[in-house]
């Protein structure tokens, strides 16, 4: 058995069907690569004040004081202006604060500012909940109004 692990890989190919001695063809290199360009596309319906929902729990960074990962789980909520975010392009960016050590409110302000910068959305509200970390759970909200921008009138429904 080598360090790499590469027997037990060998092992599954071979139980699987598939011929030891081609094992390089049953690995698969990944297409897509983390990165921080943010993609945009028109809103469909810019003249309306409509509101997005994401959710993103599959956030990771890592503590920049012990190196540990940190889990959180991001809710963006936006009133687009004139463009709306791609959703695998944001998927991608926030992968790439996989390897990077972060607090907690500086990655979260940080995600807002691209994002504004991005998008130039009417509204965007930010809800970062990190995961327990030595027995405290954080949660961050930060948000942008465009000066310009008057929120319509909540409607109460009985």
């Amino acid at each position: 058995m080598t360090k790499d692990g590469l027997v037990m890989a060998e092992t599954n190919a071979y139980y699987n069907g598939l011929n030891p001695t081609s094992l390089s063809e049953s690995f698969t290199i990944m297409s897509t690569t983390p990165g921080k360009q943010l993609e945009t596309f028109a809103n469909p319906q810019p003249g309306r004040n409509y509101t997005i929902r994401i959710d993103a729990p599959e956030f990771t960074c890592l503590c920049p004081k012990t190196g540990q990962p940190d889990f959180a789980t991001f809710l963006i909520e936006y009133v687009p202006g004139e463009l709306c975010v791609e959703l695998k392009s944001l998927k991608l960016y926030f992968w790439s604060y996989r390897d990077l050590g972060a607090f907690h409110e500086a990655v979260t302000n940080q995600v807002l500012d691209d994002l504004v910068a991005a998008t130039s959305p009417n509204f965007m509200r930010i809800t970062a909940k990190f995961n327990v970390r030595g027995g405290i759970y954080t949660t961050v909200v930060v948000e942008h109004r465009k000066e310009s921008w008057i929120a319509p009138e909540a409607v109460v429904l009985p």
